[in-house]
């Protein structure tokens, strides 16, 4: 069923999508009518927010597509029946396939098309009791407990899908291992559910089922049918009647049949980073956690084999979920079971505490429920702190860079026998694939090469040699850095030896640049620092302008020699003097632009190389094959 979710199971555009339209409408004006799915998000001055079509241009209709306001006086709310007219475009897909753009991500929600609106009217307002009380439940922690601590406080009972918390904190908590604290997921399920089971247990059979079953529909209705929150209640729901049934159960045999029910309804959270994530979580502290506690009881000094239970389970779901992690993120948290350890403590009671002062926000007036928030937001403090603290500890942040997903499969397969007990006799086998998966994926991250990605009018060159790296962009702005810094990490590198910019106009953005390279050589006043003849290089990196025709660049990295030409006029002067480049050879040669059959023919007589240059108007980079 998981290789039926993931080969087949991804949602694909019905007869009537709103997608559809794109052939002969794109660009046009189109009126749209539906309803708002989930509360619109702010972003600067738009608001963009997921609508189910009804009707396209009084015509019936079914599908889904993405509303995006500018600028936004009036943010939809989930539930609103909405009429809209503007132009009816295709999502933006990503500059590289680590960088996934907004096409990737709303193709995961079942959104292929996206609509710029003119004019926005509401036509009705239904009643949504689940979505206000979410709505008044994140508003409320806001008001009292300010921005950050409100923030952190709604995503430990609603889960950040629902209410997203700041870049900056979400980044910390990513770094500190700790982003399960921030979705919605079995952790917190446990605290509400074993709560109310310590309420009840006094209480006769069917009270007390009744008390877990509200805990239950409560969790579920206010964090939404997320796959981790699904797969939480699935499993809560059947232990609990397995327990109360006087039996037992398998833990694994629970969570097994949980994932086969939930991809039989849905059978593309197969793809979901979520599923993944909290199924391998899972199955670490159903299958390892038990026989690692017991070990750890063995090996720990008598002093400190208390501890065992809480190592245990940081370290199972760590190990289970690492090569996802790896895969999906090319990166991975150092200090993961150390920062669990010293929030455990902190995070239960609070996380406790919020759910009871999120039920408490619904009835108490602002006045009651400032005085009875102040624990809870001392703790969010308290927390935030700890959680920012560790973050900043040396390497917390290990970038691997993406592997292969065939090297992700050699490394789970190395960690199998290390993690399930029944498969201990094959342990030795650890010790030959591991190893070879990190080497080979080693030796990725040791070669040289060059790596280009365009996004518009934005072109960025990665040269990579050793384990470092350096670049050259042709925009200075802000969010050319900020996809550099992404273009960056997703290969494994925090930081640039050097970075050549090519835009006469640096801006704003110019700090951000500082923070990614050690040297950073723009423009001032219109003129590159780096002028020909001279070079920007540190060992085994270097880029140079070649000459004055047309200023060509030279980019080296290790043995690789590459040559960019930006513009058609500056390959038409290097034509006028062929003599500058007959003899030479070079690795490669990166076109930004489209050149012509006879400019691609004359490159490969001068020795070129490999020819890329920017197919089309969007993409990535292509090879261009000889014409013969």
């Amino acid at each position: 069923m998981l290789l039926r979710g993931l080969i087949w199971g991804a949602p694909l555009p019905s007869s009537s999508d709103p997608s559809h339209l794109l052939a002969t409408r794109r660009d046009s004006t189109v009126e749209l009518v539906g309803q708002v799915l989930a509360d619109a998000r702010r972003f600067d001055d738009r608001c963009v927010a997921r609508l189910d079509v009804f009707r396209i241009d009084r015509l019936r209709r079914s599908g889904r597509s993405e509303l995006m306001l500018r600028p936004c006086a009036k943010r939809p709310l989930q539930g609103w029946i909405v009429q809209v007219r503007g132009q009816l475009r295709e999502p933006i897909s990503g500059p590289h396939s680590l960088l996934p753009g907004s096409a990737e991500r709303l193709a995961q929600h079942g959104i292929w098309s996206r609509l710029d609106a003119e004019t926005f009217s509401v036509l009705r307002q239904p009643w949504t009791p689940i979505a206000t009380a979410r709505r008044r439940i994140a508003q409320r922690f806001h008001d009292i407990a300010g921005e950050e601590r409100g923030g952190l406080m709604s995503a430990l009972v609603l889960g950040s899908a629902q209410f997203p918390v700041g870049d900056e904190l979400r980044q910390a908590f990513r770094i500190a291992g700790l982003s399960h604290c921030l979705a919605a997921s079995g952790f917190h399920l446990s605290v509400l559910l074993a709560a109310s089971l310590a309420v009840s247990r006094r209480w006769p059979r069917l009270l007390r089922l009744s008390l877990a079953a509200a805990s239950l529909l409560i969790f579920l209705l206010l964090a939404g049918p997320q796959p981790s929150v699904v797969r939480a209640v699935l499993m809560g729901a059947i232990a609990l009647l397995i327990r109360e049934s006087s039996q037992r159960a398998s833990g694994f045999g629970v969570l097994l049949f949980s994932l086969c029910v939930m991809l039989l309804i849905h059978p593309a959270w197969a793809g979901s980073i979520g599923f993944q994530l909290s199924a391998a979580a899972t199955a670490g502290l159903v299958i390892t956690a038990p026989a690692l506690e017991t070990a750890l009881e063995t090996w720990l000094p008598r002093c400190l084999a208390c501890l065992a239970p809480a190592l245990s389970i940081p370290c199972s779901a760590l190990f289970w979920t690492l090569p996802l992690q790896l895969l999906h993120f090319g990166s991975a948290p150092l200090y993961a079971v150390i920062s669990n350890l010293l929030v455990s403590p902190l995070l239960a009671p609070l996380t406790l505490l919020c759910m009871l002062l999120a039920l408490i926000s619904l009835i108490c007036p602002s006045s009651v429920l400032s005085w009875l928030i102040v624990p809870a937001s001392s703790m969010a403090g308290w927390l935030i702190a700890l959680v920012r603290w560790i973050s900043q500890w040396p390497s917390a942040h290990l970038l691997t860079g993406h592997p292969q997903p065939w090297l992700v499969g050699l490394f789970a397969l190395g960690l199998i026998p290390c993690l399930v007990p029944s498969a201990q006799r094959w342990r030795g086998l650890s010790w030959i694939l591991l190893p070879i998966g990190v080497l080979l994926h080693g030796l990725g991250q040791l070669g040289d090469g060059v790596v280009a990605v365009y996004h518009g009018q934005h072109r960025w060159l990665l040269a990579r040699h050793h384990g470092r790296a350096a670049m050259v962009s042709r925009y200075a702005g802000p969010r050319s850095c900020q996809m550099a810094a992404k273009l960056a990490a997703a290969h494994g590198h925090a930081r640039l030896d050097w970075i050549l910019l090519l835009d006469p106009a640096v801006g704003d953005g110019m700090s951000c640049w500082r923070k990614l390279g050690n040297t950073v050589a723009s423009s001032q006043q219109g003129r590159l620092l780096v002028q020909p003849g001279q070079r920007l290089a540190s060992s085994g990196l270097s880029v140079k302008l070649a000459s004055r025709l047309g200023q060509p660049i030279v980019l080296r990295a290790g043995r690789q020699r590459w040559r960019l030409i930006a513009t058609a006029q500056s390959l038409a002067a290097l034509q006028q003097r062929p003599g500058q480049v007959v003899g030479r050879r070079w690795t490669g040669t990166w076109l930004w632009f489209q050149p012509s059959r006879d400019q691609r023919r004359w490159l490969l007589q001068q020795g070129a190389g490999q020819i890329r240059a920017v197919r089309g108007f969007a993409g990535s980079f292509g090879s261009l094959k000889p014409a013969l």
